[in-house]
């Protein structure tokens, strides 16, 4: 059974704040990549694409970790507790709302193979 985590953070900026929170964002991304168990932490801004629709959250963070305690791990680092405590909780944050959402790239009855 593949043990990885796959992971999307969607934000959407307070009005007027979203190249203030991407660098905000951006900021975190060095740490993170140091993390144990950390394969990919990239953060992205929504561009207008032919082949794509926009959303209302056009900063994302597409990250990929080894495991879910990898994952657990980084978020109880305090950088990224203080960013959601400053940016996301507090009424004068920069952000409106966040969504953080997690996925597996197994099937739904996938016949794992089993080791002795």
């Amino acid at each position: 059974m593949s043990s990885r985590i796959f992971v999307i953070a969607q934000f959407r900026p307070k009005v007027g704040k979203e190249a203030q929170l991407f660098e905000v964002l951006k900021a975190l991304e060095p740490d993170a990549l140091r993390e144990q168990g950390c394969i990919q932490y990239i953060l992205t801004r929504q561009i207008d694409h032919p082949s794509a629709t926009r959303t209302d959250y056009p900063i994302m963070f597409n990250e990929i970790w080894a495991d879910g305690e990898s994952w657990a791990a980084h978020g109880r680092r305090k950088q990224i507790q203080h960013f959601f405590d400053t940016q996301v909780a507090a009424a004068d944050g920069l952000v409106d709302d966040a969504i953080v959402t997690a996925y597996s790239d197994e099937g739904y009855d996938y016949d794992a193979p089993v080791f002795s």
